[in-house]
């Protein structure tokens, strides 16, 4: 059944840059990668677009192939002594564009619907084992539910890897246009976080998120 009401997603990771959010919702494949999403049945702009800060904590870890190193999660329970307070971006989708756009993350046909209200009354749902199928209730904005997704795992238990630069390209590219923030705010953010800190020296980190993203090339 569709519905109109809303939820604001919260991107924390290569989905705050507008353009490779696009991907979700028009369909197609991105640069580099081989895999072409469906879209949203959907596939209306955003209602808002705004910055976003989330409570816990921002890591790296797992292997994407499609990144060839770690990726973005996100802790609502952080492991001891992970630095807190994660930028993110917040778009404003209706119920059933966020149940496409999970769908999308694990792969699977989107269009099967979204139980926002079991979301909000357990406030923490794991709909499956996958790295972005555990969906948090993460605050509310302008009266509204903000949402994410991340991994099922504890952060305590969990291997970090080391992101790849092409993908930190993405998130250096996603935090300038959602936050403003200039090179060295976006270096002073990352350095700290886990999977990054000891493995990206700042010299290379900077390279890193200036670097070019290639969506321009194709949308």
């Amino acid at each position: 059944m569709t519905t109109d009401r809303r939820v604001w997603y919260a991107a924390y990771g290569s989905n705050m840059l507008a353009a490779r959010f696009a991907y979700y919702r028009h369909g197609g494949t991105p640069p580099d990668t081989t895999h072409t999403y469906p879209g949203f049945g959907d596939r209306a702009e955003p209602a808002a677009v705004a910055p976003l800060t989330l409570p816990g904590s921002l890591y790296f870890a797992w292997q994407s192939q499609v990144w060839t190193g770690g990726v973005a999660f996100y802790a609502e329970r952080p492991a001891p002594g992970w630095v807190t307070g994660v930028a993110a971006r917040g778009y404003l989708l209706t119920v059933d564009q966020f149940g496409d756009l999970l769908a999308q993350e694990m792969y699977r046909t989107p269009g099967g619907g979204f139980d926002l209200d079991r979301v909000l009354a357990e406030g923490t749902v794991r709909l499956g084992p996958g790295r972005y199928e555990t969906v948090l209730w993460a605050g509310t904005e302008a009266g509204v539910p903000v949402l994410t997704f991340t991994a099922p795992w504890l952060p305590e238990s969990v291997e970090l890897r080391r992101p790849a630069t092409r993908y930190l390209a993405m998130i250096g590219a996603g935090l300038r246009e959602a936050h403003g923030w200039d090179t060295e705010r976006i270096v002073h953010y990352l350095r700290v976080r886990p999977g990054i800190a000891g493995h990206w020296d700042l010299a290379g980190l900077r390279r890193a998120v200036t670097g070019e993203t290639g969506l321009d090339r194709h949308r």
